[in-house]
Parts: C-alpha cells; sequence; structure tokens
C-alpha cells in the first residue's frame, strides 16, 4: 500500500500548491513522520519537492514541474471524473477520490462538464451497495434471503462476482451454492445480509450474456397503449424504449414489445399506477388480467 500512498501523494502535490505534513498524515492515517519519509522518497525518484519552512509551512512540487497529458484529453478526463464522483457518493471510497484527485490534475481549465450523473437508487439502501462492493472485491461469502419474482423467500449463500447498474437499480451477478450456477439478484431484495469472514478461491469468469435481457423474439407480443393527455408524463418516464404516436387530440398510441406480457407482473403492476389515464388496446386478453387485479384491490377496501 506505501506504493499506492506515494502515488497518491505525488499527485496531490501537483494539484496543490502547498500541503502540510500534518494534513497529509490525517488524510493517509498514517505518522507525520511516515510522511517524511514519503517524501525523501518521492525526492530520491526525482519528482522536485519544495519543502516550505515556517508555521503555515509544508511541501510543495517546484513551479514549472510537468506531467504528460497525452493519455486523454480534457473532455475525456471530465467524462471519467463525472461518472467517478457519482459512484464516489454512493460507495464514499477513498481509492476513488484519490483517482479523481489524480485525474483532475490533468485537466486544468475552467471548461464545466455538461454530463451530470446520478447513479444513486432510492430502492437500494447505500449500505448494502459498500457491503456488496467489499464482498466483491475481497472475495467473501454472502449470506442472505432473497424475494423472487414469484415472491418467494430462500435462503442464499453466494459468491459474489460483479455489481452492476442497469435499468436503473442494482444488480448482483453471483454463483450460487444452493442452486450450483450462475445467478443475477437485485439488490433491492436482498434482505438481512450478511458479509462472513469466509473467502473463496473459485475464479468465476463474467459471462455478460447474463446481463443482456433476452434477445429471442419467441414469446414477445406487442402492447399498445392509448394514454390521456393527462398522463404523457408518467408513461413517457415508464417506457423510453417505445413507439409513440402523437394524435390530434392531445393522446398519445405508445407501442412497445413486452415478453410473456399477459404473465408479467412488472409490466401490471407500472399499468395499474397510472390508473384511469391509460387503457390497454392490444392484446385485449391484458385488459381482463387488469380489471381482475382492480378487483382484488377494491374487495380489499371494501370495509374503509
Amino acid at each position: 500500500m506505501k506504493l499506492e500512498r506515494l502515488l497518491s501523494i505525488i499527485f496531490k502535490l501537483l494539484h496543490n500548491e502547498m500541503l502540510s505534513a500534518s494534513s497529509l498524515a490525517n488524510e493517509f492515517e498514517v505518522s507525520t513522520r511516515t510522511i517524511y519519509r514519503d517524501i525523501e522518497a518521492i525526492c530520491a525518484a526525482g519528482i522536485p519537492v519544495v519543502s516550505y519552512q515556517g508555521t503555515n509551512g509544508g511541501f510543495g512540487i517546484i513551479k514549472g514541474y510537468k506531467i504528460d497529458k497525452s493519455l486523454m484529453g480534457p473532455p475525456d478526463i471530465r467524462n471519467v471524473v463525472t461518472v467517478l464522483n457519482s459512484l464516489v457518493t454512493i460507495f464514499k471510497d477513498r481509492e476513488m477520490e484519490h483517482t479523481i484527485d489524480r485525474l483532475s490534475l490533468l485537466d486544468r481549465s475552467d471548461n464545466k462538464n455538461a454530463l451530470s450523473v446520478d447513479l444513486e437508487s432510492y430502492q437500494t439502501e447505500p449500505n448494502s451497495l459498500k457491503d456488496l462492493r467489499k464482498a466483491t472485491n475481497e472475495k467473501l461469502v454472502i449470506h442472505f434471503e432473497y424475494v423472487s419474482n414469484k415472491n418467494v423467500v430462500t435462503s442464499r449463500e453466494i459468491e459474489p462476482i460483479q455489481l452492476q447498474y442497469k435499468y436503473r437499480n442494482w444488480y448482483l451477478y453471483a454463483f450460487c451454492r444452493e442452486r450450483h450456477d450462475y445467478r443475477e439478484f437485485r439488490v433491492s431484495r436482498m434482505m438481512r445480509l450478511t458479509v462472513t469472514q469466509e473467502t473463496f478461491q473459485q475464479h468465476h469468469d463474467i459471462k455478460h450474456n447474463h446481463f443482456n435481457s433476452g434477445n429471442h423474439v419467441e414469446g414477445f407480443e406487442e402492447v399498445i397503449i392509448w394514454v390521456h393527455p393527462n398522463s404523457l408524463a408518467a408513461v413517457l418516464d415508464q417506457f423510453q424504449n417505445s413507439t409513440k404516436l402523437m394524435n390530434d387530440d392531445g393522446s398519445m398510441r405508445v407501442s412497445l414489445s413486452v415478453y410473456e406480457p399477459l404473465h408479467a407482473g412488472w409490466l401490471r403492476s407500472i399499468l395499474l399506477s397510472f390508473g384511469a389515464g391509460v387503457k390497454i388496446m392490444k392484446p385485449v386478453e391484458l385488459q381482463s388480467v387488469l380489471t381482475n387485479e382492480a378487483r382484488k384491490i377494491i374487495k380489499l377496501y371494501e370495509d374503509v
């Protein structure tokens, strides 16, 4: 870890006119004596560090010292920093913060990035993501209870492989010891999550097809929805990847391809959330699915 600390100190000194030994010691959680030794090592490597004496003294790098900026241009750097900043807000990762400091050094322009990325999800507890990332990086076995699409609760013991953000949610790709196979778990459905101290040695390859939605045509049907003018925004927020046709009266016709729509619980939930703002035009059988669900809701509140 000393090498990583030395590199971080170098980039921090390049990015700041002067830093005190005490501030560096606090940040890297080492003694000031360790920082002095690090500075000596940096000087021995040929990097011109200057020592400023006095109460407000510290260390800096001689003016005019240049760093190679040919690897990435300013737009590339700003885009990478934008994504990393979003990840830092989620994981509170000091290594990412140091990476941002190092990359920011390569772009001293006043241009601001027109891109903003927010990867936080209100459906996922931030501490769960931190624990899962720790377990993934350190190859630690995880225990948790999982709620499936069919609302079945099972206990799982897994070997985590990769965290991924997609479809506006966080997922974990892992090897499930109960199923003896690879599975994808939605983080928001994990309960009683426990990161054990047991490490696993098995090497797992990441098979990217596990992350892709099905590309097969069989089982997909066209769903056509009529949307009231007052519900346009709500529908567009949910069905961006769809064919849209505006009508003269301000309503909209939305068409999308859905896998087994009569059995798609996620689709039923979204359509019901629109209330009377939408009407199913096709398939007609989906109308019965929604009306039956609506009757169940009404019955639930009959005594209210």
